[in-house]
């Protein structure tokens, strides 16, 4: 592929009408996009859990508060139970489904004026981005502004009642975001979907300093890209099947606009043999297949890998096979896309190195952690629907490494399954 570099002088023309295709006009689409894409599909699907039902205008807080978290923001959980009683709460989960739409519509936005060129200047990427990220911080500081709430934990009925009545100890929740860090880990957010986009897509020009590094970079970044989303779609399918086969419209609704991607990249990482730690506890739940709660419903943290999930029901075996057929076809579209003049063991490093980052990924924003708790003259959580924790923390590093190993294996028998496709580029002497 030739590519004519003009002189200084001519350039100066496109690169004001390139400015203009893609303005604080342009920029403003995008994030209203982006941010009325994810306020929907957090609405819908804290609807179809219940949330609507929460008191005292308690809902439109909570929507704002899940869509902070979609992308990286934080949620402060704070408890009062009057003057004799204290409560303690924590939350840390991404509600994933809400964070994959808002990329997809951010990344498509900030795509679609620099489409069909190969190059393009830093200086005009930079800009472009930047006015994104303006507009995006202001809407940050709105969402994370709006995401605070206080309302009564309800009592069951009894002695404990009675009691919580008695001292003027009614329990309270409220959470608030907080701001800085929803604008500081919600602009990374932005510069992270950005950068990704400018990594893997074809049609995103580069810098012409940049241009030799997208042989290497974009078919596995793709191909990755591909992947977790092939998991998303058959995640998609088997949640439809289900509803079909069982019923339960509307928790499988909940379910898959708020965690399906947390369901899907969870089994990725159990496919490829990756180790999760959790436990449940109390009242809390995870929206998860039966045998998966019953390995974390124990009295101390469980093991949850494929080895105990199969001890339950042996025909999660499927995990692995999955993994098998998807991982080698990633691998087959990677080396497909790649220029010919790139070896098989190249191929094998470039996605060693692309699925142990795809691994490392999905397992820090899987993680989930919840815990709540009531106390009465200082005599320790109080039991019942008053307390619970709930844990799923990845073994982090191993499972990095398994990526790695994966991607090696994969990544080699990719390139050697796509030697008789037609590829750009011709072999080396």
């Amino acid at each position: 592929m030739r590519l004519r570099i003009a002189s200084e002088r001519p350039v100066a023309a496109p690169a004001g009408r390139s400015a203009a295709r893609h303005g604080w006009p342009q920029a403003l689409a995008v994030v209203l996009a982006a941010s009325v894409a994810m306020l929907v599909v957090a609405m819908v699907g804290l609807w179809a859990a219940g949330a609507a039902d929460l008191p005292k205008g308690a809902f439109p807080p909570v929507v704002l508060a899940a869509v902070v978290t979609a992308v990286g923001g934080a949620v402060e959980l704070s408890g009062n139970a009057g003057e004799l009683a204290r409560t303690n709460a924590g939350l840390t989960v991404v509600p994933l489904s809400v964070t994959l739409v808002g990329a997809l519509a951010a990344a498509g936005g900030f795509l679609r004026p620099l489409r069909h060129r190969a190059v393009a200047g830093a200086g005009e990427l930079a800009g472009w981005a930047a006015r994104i990220a303006v507009l995006w911080l202001l809407a940050l500081v709105g969402l994370a502004s709006g995401a605070r709430h206080t309302f009564a934990v309800e009592v069951d009925g009894g002695t404990l009642d009675d009691l919580t009545d008695a001292l003027d100890a009614a329990p309270k929740v409220g959470f608030t975001a907080d701001v800085p860090q929803t604008a500081g880990f919600g602009l990374l957010w932005l510069a992270g979907i950005l950068l990704l986009v400018l990594l893997v897509s074809r049609g995103a020009p580069l810098p012409g300093r940049l241009l030799r590094f997208q042989a290497s970079v974009r078919p596995a970044g793709y191909a990755m890209v591909v992947l977790v989303l092939a998991y998303v779609v058959l995640a998609l399918v088997i949640a439809l099947a289900s509803v079909v086969a069982r019923g339960h419209a509307k928790e499988t609704l909940a379910v898959v606009l708020l965690g399906l991607p947390n369901l899907a990249w969870l089994a990725l990482t159990l496919g490829l043999g990756a180790t999760w730690q959790g436990r449940v506890d109390g009242p809390f739940g995870l929206p998860v297949p039966k045998v998966l709660a019953e390995v974390l419903r124990t009295p101390d943290v469980s093991t949850l890998n494929l080895r105990t999930v199969t001890a339950h029901d042996g025909r999660w075996w499927w995990l692995a096979w999955v993994a098998a057929v998807l991982l080698p076809a990633a691998a087959f579209l990677m080396a497909a896309r790649s220029p010919a003049r790139i070896r098989a063991w190249q191929h094998a490093l470039h996605l060693a190195v692309a699925l142990a980052l795809t691994m490392l990924t999905l397992c820090l924003i899987g993680r989930v952690s919840a815990h709540y708790g009531l106390s009465l003259l200082g005599i320790g959580d109080l039991g019942g629907n008053l307390s619970g924790e709930l844990l799923l923390e990845p073994v982090l590093w191993p499972a990095v490494g398994l990526g790695a190993l994966w991607g090696l294996l994969a990544g080699f028998l990719g390139a050697l399954l796509a030697r008789p496709v037609h590829r750009r580029g011709e072999v080396a002497g």
